[in-house]
């Protein structure tokens, strides 16, 4: 990067390969168009390179065009050049205030991209704050009232106020969990250190972290193994699809955690037997932004999952189950090394029967 001293030190040393050549001139008369052109396109080059002051390129401008012009008309005057070769000066001249005034939008444009980059970076970082700020000051007053409630629920047993407050509980929740994504969502946006990570066995963990929370067929499969990845992002992304799950499918339907590997790389996906994903909403799903509402959501949970995808290299795959249920997962490109096959996985135990297809 360069600095005030380093700019002063290329002037400094341009103003003495400039003396140089013009000596050269007067002293080669008749032989003078090599260090001439050397004069000006030096001069070009350092202007270039450097940042000057408007006083300091006017000057470089009158010093070079009178002193070179003064040289040529000499020699043009003693008979050692034709008069017409000392066209070049004006043209030279008229070329440098052309180049000069290109490099000044230059640097116009470069400080305002600085500029804007800036006030964008300070807009993300204060829209980052208000989010982390408002997370925070929400959930705690969420599990006040959601203590209160519960309260309420336990002193009075008519069956209006049970029906009342588990209508609280339920709105609550989705308040609580619409938080925790936000924060989630803002912390995916920073560097995360991966790892070699048995999928296998994170996966049967995260299914069996499940399986109290939701009376459903919980199931998992693996045959991925060693990857390399960050597990709490990976959690993060998985714990929204299974949320989704659960929400759209009823107690003794089918819930599965399902990774498997291929030549170019592995999948996991969130395969259940509920309602299922209508075909048109699928498009809707594969391209909304972050954060943008779907028919069944805030679209903050996709989100999510899009971002560690896209850390990873992947992308995110919505579809139908075998059963006529929802299938949503990740593919991550990981090509088999050459002569270096994967290590064989570690085998998930499973939490019940799993009579899913591979494919």
């Amino acid at each position: 990067m360069r600095t005030p001293p380093t700019d002063r030190a290329l002037a400094w040393a341009w103003m003495l390969f400039a003396a140089v050549n013009v000596a050269l001139m007067w002293f080669l008369p008749g032989q003078e168009t090599v260090p001439f052109h050397l004069v000006w396109i030096s001069l070009a080059l350092v202007y270039g390179f450097t940042t000057w002051p408007l006083g300091w390129m006017v000057g470089a401008l009158a010093g070079v065009t009178s002193t070179t012009g003064a040289i040529l008309a000499h020699h043009a005057a003693v008979g050692e050049i034709r008069w017409e070769e000392t066209a070049e000066e004006p043209l030279m001249a008229v070329i440098f205030i052309v180049m000069a005034w290109h490099v000044h939008r230059r640097h116009v444009l470069l400080h305002e991209m600085r500029r804007l980059g800036e006030a964008e970076r300070d807009r993300a970082h204060r829209q980052e704050l208000l989010v982390r700020l408002a997370s925070h000051e929400l959930r705690t007053p969420l599990t006040i009232a959601r203590g209160y409630t519960e309260l309420l629920r336990g002193t009075h047993d008519d069956p209006s106020t049970v029906a009342d407050t588990a209508v609280i509980l339920d709105e609550l929740d989705k308040a609580t969990r619409i938080a925790h994504r936000l924060v989630t969502l803002m912390q995916l946006e920073r560097q995360h250190p991966i790892r070699p990570v048995d999928l296998d066995v994170e996966l049967a963990r995260i299914a069996r972290r499940w399986a109290p929370a939701a009376d459903r067929d919980w199931s998992c499969r693996s045959a991925v193994g060693l990857t390399r990845v960050n597990p709490e992002r990976l959690e993060a992304a998985l714990d929204c699809l299974i949320e989704n799950a659960v929400k759209f499918t009823g107690p003794g339907d089918r819930i599965a955690l399902v990774g498997r590997r291929d030549a170019a790389g592995w999948t996991v996906e969130v395969v259940d037997s509920g309602a299922g994903i209508p075909s048109e909403a699928v498009p809707e799903l594969l391209a909304g932004g972050p954060g943008l509402p779907t028919a069944t959501g805030t679209g903050l949970g996709l989100a999510i999952v899009r971002a560690v995808a896209g850390a990873l290299g992947g992308t995110v795959l919505v579809g139908s189950g075998p059963d006529g249920g929802a299938r949503v997962g990740l593919r991550v490109p990981e090509p088999q090394p050459a002569g270096h096959p994967w290590p064989e996985p570690v085998r998930a135990e499973p939490t019940g029967p799993v009579p899913l297809a591979s494919g």
